[in-house]
């Protein structure tokens, strides 16, 4: 499986629960903060849910 790297670029506050519960299932924590994850069906649909908020890199 392929690795994909994810970082929060944008704060979740004024967010909608269900995309702060999001990033946290991605591991995301604070602003900055970058995590790497395997690139599954489910988490792409994470980061999708919340690409306004991350950015991804291969």
């Amino acid at each position: 499986m392929a690795k994909i790297k994810v970082k929060q670029v944008k704060s979740a506050i004024k967010r909608p629960q269900n995309q702060k519960r999001t990033l946290e299932a991605l591991g995301l924590k604070k602003i900055g903060q970058v995590v790497e994850h395997d690139d599954s069906p489910a988490i792409l649909g994470m980061i999708d849910k919340v690409k306004h908020l991350v950015s991804t890199e291969a």
